[in-house]
């Protein structure tokens, strides 16, 4: 695994239970500003072995399409998450 992957994986798993980081966030604290869009190819390499379903677009945006995106409300809302409309009520 390349080392921008594990560390946009261990930025992802310092996202605590009921909060969420958008992809630009997750860039940053990984040490890559500006590398938002990368964020999403480390995220489909996990193979699901992080709280992927805690990283949303810019303004509460859930990015994903279908049934991943039924999947990852579901799973914030399970977690406590507001949403406002189809956007993380983003504080």
């Amino acid at each position: 695994m390349r080392d921008y992957t594990k560390q946009v994986l261990a930025a992802v798993r310092r996202i605590p239970k009921g909060k969420v980081a958008t992809y630009g966030e997750v860039a940053e604290a990984a040490g890559f500003p500006g590398a938002a869009r990368a964020v999403a190819t480390a995220l489909r390499a996990s193979g699901g072995s992080v709280p992927w379903w805690r990283v949303i677009g810019s303004g509460g945006k859930i990015c994903l399409r279908g049934a991943s995106a039924f999947d990852q409300r579901f799973r914030l809302e399970q977690e406590g998450v507001k949403f406002r409309g189809a956007k993380v009520a983003m504080k």
